[in-house]
């Protein structure tokens, strides 16, 4: 499971470049917006990462919280993008889906981290 989830937060990453390379092609106005979901949607893997280094369990949750952060963060700016630009709203959708999905695999695993399912 914890591979799992680190490929598909890997694959997202990818998909977040993809998706800015195709949607947001001289949209110069959208730089500091590209830059915002660049950086969170990159940290959601690198939080889970640094997780399995952790040195303890603490240090582990608090990776995760990170991560569930930054996924939270990745699906403002996706909601922005698809709402404030001239994109396509079906590809914007697909990985704001992903987004709300990695979020949500996060939340749980704290959930169960922490003994409160």
């Amino acid at each position: 499971m914890k591979q799992d989830l680190k490929a598909r937060a890997y694959r997202f990453s990818l998909a977040i470049f993809k998706f800015i390379d195709d949607e947001t092609k001289d949209h110069k106005i959208y730089y500091s917006m590209i830059d915002q979901l660049i950086r969170c949607s990159t940290s959601i893997g690198a939080n889970i990462i640094e997780a399995s280094s952790a040195s303890s369990r603490k240090e582990f949750i608090k990776y995760y919280e990170i991560a569930l952060k930054s996924a939270n963060e990745t699906k403002y700016w996706l909601c922005l993008f698809r709402d404030a630009m001239n994109c396509d709203k079906e590809s914007t959708n697909l990985v704001l889906k992903e987004a709300v999905e990695l979020s949500k695999i996060l939340a749980s695993s704290l959930l169960t981290l922490k003994g409160k399912n």
